[in-house]
């Protein structure tokens, strides 16, 4: 596991209104929060095809080019950055989770998510790491598609909001490198 500080900070999703309540753009919701604690909001960077801001010595992306083409936005911000994809965190919404549930972890596979699948492609790499909100499963595979572009009912939302508290009362610590720290914490509340 490397411990080494994070540079970008990515929040998945997929833009525009019609998606903004949505549970795939769960990621999003985090990384305008922490925008907001830091006093700034996203605005529009055409080099990085994103919503880009810098925060508290952070790069903040969320990519406009719709979930399944995220890697295109990534890549092209940790080129013109210099950022290796271990001082990446990407911020997703995860169907293997239940709502109120946070987890960080570094690489492994995709588990299907087309956001996560086209980043490593982009960056050939899995080594970034992930912060991983649940937004929970549908029950059956067919019905995926639907679940992820519909809004949470308010109860899966209460959990939700409370798991992205949680997971940026630990942020600061994850963000210099003091992973361990910070899974333990997070992964020991939910």
């Amino acid at each position: 596991m490397s411990n080494s500080e994070i540079q970008l900070i990515v929040g998945l999703g997929n833009p525009g209104a019609e998606y903004a309540a949505t549970r795939h753009n769960a990621g999003v919701w985090l990384l305008e929060k922490f925008a907001q604690q830091h006093g700034t909001a996203l605005r529009t960077e055409a080099k990085f095809f994103s919503l880009y801001a810098k925060a508290g010595g952070y790069h903040l992306l969320f990519p406009q080019t719709y979930m399944n083409a995220s890697g295109r936005a990534v890549a092209a911000a940790c080129q013109f950055y210099k950022i290796p994809p271990e001082a990446v965190l990407v911020i997703h919404d995860e169907l293997d989770l239940a709502p109120g549930v946070a987890r960080f972890k570094q690489g492994g596979g995709h588990g299907g998510h087309n956001g996560l699948k086209d980043i490593q492609a982009a960056l050939d790499s899995a080594a970034f790491w992930r912060l991983r909100l649940g937004i929970g499963h549908p029950g059956d595979r067919k019905l995926v598609v639907q679940w992820v572009l519909k809004p949470p009912r308010q109860e899966e939302q209460t959990l939700i909001d409370i798991a992205i508290g949680q997971a940026l009362d630990v942020l600061p610590q994850a963000l210099k490198g003091q992973m361990n720290q910070a899974m333990q914490q997070l992964h020991r509340q939910n």
